[in-house]
């Protein structure tokens, strides 16, 4: 009896090994499985991705600044009404859609719902209300929605109502460069001041998580993001964050940021020189990547001195000859383009026109002084005022220099750091010229050369006409035929003299997997493969 008693005790333990080894075996093939599930998709992926960035933002606002450390960095945190795809297409966002009223003075957008802020507040009109009434009122708008209004109807419907027609409404609203219009949380748009956010809550694939200036910004994966389910196209259709932590380390030092990429301390190093571009390549394990940078132009003080008159300016336009000056800051012509025209050459598939052509990149120092004696020139001194800060800049304004004074103008070149230079182009009774490479805009009217409160001050009733008549049209394809007529003012007028366009070129360890560009640097949908 106790044989059969202590066997069939044997018997029961092997027989609850057996199960619990089963039991084992299917739990870990269900691990498996689900293991493989979520390497396949997005839940899984971790890691993070360090960002080499050349400058460091002022503020984290991108309503009260044009800086491009802002559009790289909080574009990831922040989204838009509507967006851009790939070819520059207006596409939803946090708006599914919109509709126009037949006097073009209405716009209504059906926005999503169940979108969450980053605070777990679910997204609503009156947020995007708050948030656009705000932006319209501080420079990142430009002006160009001072008179609008926008209003919540409920909690899904906003409405933009126009005093008059504006041909670049949606165009505006869906930029993603210098001074896009974030949407964040009413009661931060609200209590905001003027000088940015304290609070950096948005509804984008990441979260802000820490702000070290002059160090780092640290960014989070957003666990609740609800992405669109369109296929990614540019900056529009779906949006995931595939690592855990984004961080930005600001590092001014080119050296620096060249050494870091190549050691792997950095997986992105933004702003390479362009003579080490190649090199960086050659090594098998970095990727460079080229992409729109700015447009350098020559602009004049229109306020005081010799160049208040319009052939002076002419003159000196027909004096230059473009490509020298261009390969002096970027060494070499497959990171720049002689362009005539006022919108970048990336963007030649919306803006394009020949007007002006005939005025750009003469090379004439016999016409060009002929023009500047008719305005009263007589070798008298001229300022050129440039930066060592950005190296590209100071050495396209040293061939300028010596360009016009092959021709015979009579130019003193004056050097200063950024933050001074930005100041001294704002004093009215300071300078002749300076040199600057200027962020791409939306749209024309959105650049320098139009705007009045620039620093060279282009002021002229034909120049508020032609704007007034570009904007007013009810659509942007009825605006276009316009462009012409803003080109002939703008080589006629000459407000600056336009140079040129340039790419930047940043470099990636080829452990990043779908980086992309457009306007700025995209991290979401972006792997590490470390």
């Amino acid at each position: 009896m106790y044989k059969k008693e202590k066997y069939m005790k044997y018997f029961i333990v092997l027989l609850l090994a057996i199960v619990l080894i089963g039991c084992n075996s299917t739990s870990s093939s269900d691990n498996d499985e689900e293991n493989q599930s979520n390497e396949e998709g997005n839940a899984s992926v971790g890691g993070e991705i360090v960002v080499a960035y050349s400058s460091q933002p002022p503020v984290l606002d991108s309503h009260v600044s044009s800086a491009d450390a802002i559009v790289d960095t909080m574009r990831h945190v922040y989204d838009t009404l509507v967006t851009i795809d790939s070819e520059y297409n207006v596409q939803p966002s946090l708006a599914d859609s919109w509709e126009i009223s037949e006097d073009g003075k209405t716009y209504t957008f059906k926005l999503r719902e169940g979108v969450l802020f980053h605070n777990g507040k679910e997204f609503t009109a009156e947020d995007a209300a708050a948030s656009m009434n705000r932006w319209k009122e501080l420079p990142g708008s430009r002006g160009i929605f001072k008179d609008a209004t926008f209003e919540a109807v409920d909690d899904y419907i906003l409405e933009l109502h126009l005093p008059e027609p504006l041909s670049i409404a949606l165009t505006v609203l869906a930029y993603s460069n210098s001074g896009f219009a974030m949407i964040m949380p009413k009661e931060i748009a609200e209590n905001a001041s003027a000088e940015g956010v304290t609070e950096h809550i948005g509804t984008g694939p990441f979260r802000f998580e820490e702000w070290k200036p002059d160090q780092y910004l640290h960014l989070k994966r957003f666990e609740d993001y609800k992405p669109r389910e369109e296929p990614t196209d540019g900056l529009s259709g779906k949006k995931e964050a595939l690592v855990d932590d984004l961080r930005f380390v600001f590092v001014a030092d080119s050296s620096t940021r060249e050494a870091g990429i190549r050691s792997g301390e950095y997986d992105f190093s933004h702003a390479i020189p362009f003579d080490s571009a190649e090199q960086l390549e050659s090594t098998g394990e970095i990727t460079n990547y080229t992409y729109p940078g700015a447009y350098v132009n020559l602009h004049f003080n229109k306020k005081q001195g010799i160049f208040t008159e319009k052939e002076a300016r002419q003159g000196v336009a027909a004096i230059l000859e473009m490509d020298s000056i261009l390969r002096a800051g970027y060494v070499d012509e497959k990171y720049y383009t002689v362009n005539h025209n006022m919108m970048m050459t990336h963007q030649e598939s919306q803006w394009y026109s020949d007007v002006g052509k005939e005025k750009h990149n003469l090379n004439d120092p016999v016409k060009g002084m002929e023009l500047l004696e008719q305005a009263g020139y007589n070798g008298e001194e001229v300022t050129l005022f440039t930066t060592r800060d950005y190296e590209d800049q100071y050495h396209s304004a040293v061939v300028i220099q010596e360009q016009l004074e092959q021709a015979g103008v009579n130019v003193t070149l004056e050097v200063y750091d950024w933050p001074t230079l930005l100041d001294k182009i704002y004093e009215e009774d300071g300078y002749d010229m300076f040199v600057m490479a200027n962020t791409v805009v939306a749209e024309p009217t959105s650049g320098p050369y139009f705007n009045p409160e620039y620093a060279g001050w282009p002021n002229d009733p034909e120049m508020e006409k032609i704007k007034a008549e570009f904007r007013g049209k009810h659509t942007e394809e009825e605006a276009k035929p316009v462009y012409d007529q803003l080109q002939e003012w703008m080589w006629d007028y000459t407000p600056a003299v336009k140079i040129g366009d340039y790419d930047r070129v940043s470099s990636a360890r080829n452990t990043l997997e779908n980086f992309q560009y457009l306007d700025g640097m995209i991290f979401w949908n972006v792997k590490n493969n470390k």
